[in-house]
């Protein structure tokens, strides 16, 4: 036991404990958490560990009489820390428990931090969607109550997630931001220049990514001046990731010997940290500089333990696996470079189909507990009779808004997974409702129409399970990358069947077989004519020639007549005769009755509340760039 937890555990375990007493305890524990400056790291992460674990326990056996703004700092505090020590699953509860008790007390300036905390977890979960949608909901609140440090914690958080999301030159715009908010506030604060230096070192990651070396290196050296001075574990370790982020930019401008020095400082502060993430990203560094210098053996050993420390820890197990195809490429082992870029993709593909059903998952409970039904007293009954009577009238519509709201998460995914090609996350919803339009032509009724639609907007969910750096290329394809591609139909398929949703059938077959051709000549199983679903082959057109008329990294923009043509000259080979020829005539009467055929084919999208999160963050960070010129 931990003689400081024993005070706080009486008065918070007591159903007799005054409430100014409870309060008083939950910041007591939310400060254990946390040690002063002078503490010894080490020592104090591992006791800090302990405290997360009973802490997490004492406030989920809390109930309504400890709810207040002591509370929620408790809860936030708790979900900072699982953030820090890489548990985000066991952070997102606390999280979203704190962001919903603030909301009940009212505009409070500690929601924007709740909600900026939550969508981090979030993000390190891997659900990219809801940290977006989160993000420009927390800056919204920490402008309109004035909390400036508030708004640049979100904005900086939120251009680490859009690096997740592999959208980087948006992140850049972001963290960007962040830095110009820091600097014009008119008293620089300790906290604001921690800020303005995590923003900048997450600027140099982007800029690695992007391969501008230049630009990352001027913002690495930035970063690592304005984090001179950590202040607890989490702030060594974003050090740590500052040093590390530099020596990667100078090794790609052959300044090696540079590189080992900041390597060597890296280690130093993340053995000091104690925290197990910072020693595995200093590792890292180190052995990539080593192959990089020349001392193969010595490096490749090295990362060979890191590999091995971070399976256990499975939050680096990705940056670990890069690192080995990096320093196995150098070291001209090309095979064994291929076995584990083969591995990176088995986990990357493993992992992120986890997130999805697993967030799908919370999704669908939630739902559920919304919809348990309540003790009613008779009058109650009966007045719920009459309107369920009335109801019947609407019931086709009420199971639609029903399966939607089912459906909502993996469509979050979707569109989320079209962003690498298509930044504004429409595409899914064109295809969507191209093809329900395409159904109608057909003589289907209104209801199949409206499957064809849901399930139409998943087809490409399992480009999710794709490496970032494939669907970005501007090149064209090796024939190994393209075979690599082409397994998101089978990653969408399987999600799809996993997904504990009735009515999914038709969405799993659209996401398996839309790249199917009529004439046998497609993937994955070469399936030719009737043999294909007719699903899939509406979606087929509609998902071609969408693409065909947006821009897309490796290839121009087609105009709807030029598509038109293509795909008149793909009828009988890639595409069904009969349904190519309606769809043509589709199209061009579409495009003489409705004018915009962007707007109107997207029109679904306006309801989503990801897409509506984009839009806001997207005309923010526009506003803010036309300041700038």
């Amino acid at each position: 036991m931990i003689k400081e937890l024993v005070p706080i555990e009486a008065v918070l375990s007591s159903p007799n404990s005054a409430p100014e007493d409870r309060a008083r305890a939950l910041i007591d524990l939310s400060r254990l958490l946390y040690p002063e400056k002078n503490a010894s790291f080490r020592q104090s992460v591992l006791k800090s560990a302990q405290i997360f674990a009973r802490a997490l326990e004492l406030v989920a056996a809390l109930g309504a009489e400890a709810e207040g703004e002591a509370l929620a700092q408790c809860l936030i505090a708790i979900a900072r820390w699982a953030y820090v020590s890489g548990q985000p699953l066991k952070g997102l509860p606390p999280a979203q428990r704190a962001v919903d008790l603030l909301s009940r007390l009212g505009p409070r300036p500690l929601l924007p931090s709740a909600l900026t905390v939550h969508a981090a977890l979030l993000t390190d979960a891997g659900n990219l969607p809801r940290a977006i949608e989160t993000f420009a909901t927390a800056l919204e609140i920490a402008v309109e109550v004035g909390d400036a440090l508030a708004e640049v914690k979100a904005s900086n958080s939120l251009g680490v997630t859009l690096i997740y999301a592999a959208q980087y030159q948006e992140a850049i715009g972001w963290l960007e931001r962040t830095v110009a908010l820091c600097e014009s506030q008119p008293q620089s604060t300790e906290a604001l220049e921690f800020v303005r230096g995590t923003a900048l070192l997450n600027i140099a990651l982007a800029c690695l990514h992007l391969e501008d070396y230049a630009r990352g290196l001027d913002a690495a050296k930035a970063a690592i001046e304005a984090l001179r001075h950590p202040a607890n574990a989490n702030d060594m370790f974003l050090r740590v990731l500052a040093e590390v982020h530099y020596a990667r930019l100078l090794l790609e401008v052959d300044a090696a010997d540079e590189a080992r020095q900041r390597c060597e400082i890296a280690k130093r502060i993340a053995h000091e940290s104690g925290l197990e993430r910072a020693e595995l990203e200093a590792g890292m560094a180190e052995g990539l500089c080593e192959v990089h210098s020349g001392k193969v053996d010595v490096g490749l050993s090295r990362l060979s333990k890191t590999l091995a420390a971070a399976r256990v820890l499975k939050g680096s197990l990705r940056d670990a696996l890069i690192t080995m195809v990096k320093a196995n490429e150098l070291a001209n082992r090309h095979d064994v470079a291929l076995m584990y870029l083969r591995e990176l993709m088995k986990h990357t593909r493993q992992v992120r189909q986890e997130h999805a059903l697993l967030h799908h998952r919370l999704h669908l409970e939630a739902l559920q507990r919304q919809e348990q039904p309540q003790t009613l007293d008779t009058e109650t009954l009966m007045e719920h009779r009459e309107v369920a009577l009335l109801d019947r009238v609407v019931s086709q519509a009420a199971q639609r808004e029903a399966l939607k709201a089912r459906m909502e998460m993996l469509e979050r995914v979707a569109a989320m997974a079209s962003l690498r090609e298509d930044p504004t996350g429409l595409h899914p919803y064109r295809v969507g409702k191209l093809a329900a339009l395409l159904a109608q032509e057909l003589g289907w009724d209104e209801e199949t129409m409206f499957m064809v639609e849901l399930a139409a907007r998943l087809h490409d969910i399992g480009k999710i399970g794709l490496p970032e750096g494939l669907l970005m290329k501007k090149r064209r394809l090796t024939d190994a990358e393209i075979k690599l591609a082409q397994t998101h139909v089978l990653i969408g398929a399987d999600i799809l069947a996993q997904s504990n949703v009735a009515h999914l059938k038709m969405a799993e077959e659209i996401a398996r077989f839309h790249h199917e051709h009529w004439d046998g000549g497609g993937y994955p199983f070469g399936f030719a004519y009737s043999a294909i679903p007719i699903a899939a082959r509406i979606t087929a057109l509609a998902d071609v020639f969408d693409a065909m008329t947006h821009p897309r990294p490796y290839k121009d923009v087609a105009r709807p007549d030029d598509a038109l043509a293509a795909i008149a000259a793909l009828r009988g080979k890639q595409f069904d005769p009969e349904l190519t020829d309606l769809f043509r005539a589709l199209v061009l009467r579409l495009q003489r009755e409705v004018g915009d055929l962007d707007a109107y084919l997207g029109q679904a999208a306006c309801e989503s509340p990801f897409i509506r999160a984009r839009r806001k963050i997207d005309d923010t960070l526009k506003q803010f760039q036309g300041q700038r010129q």
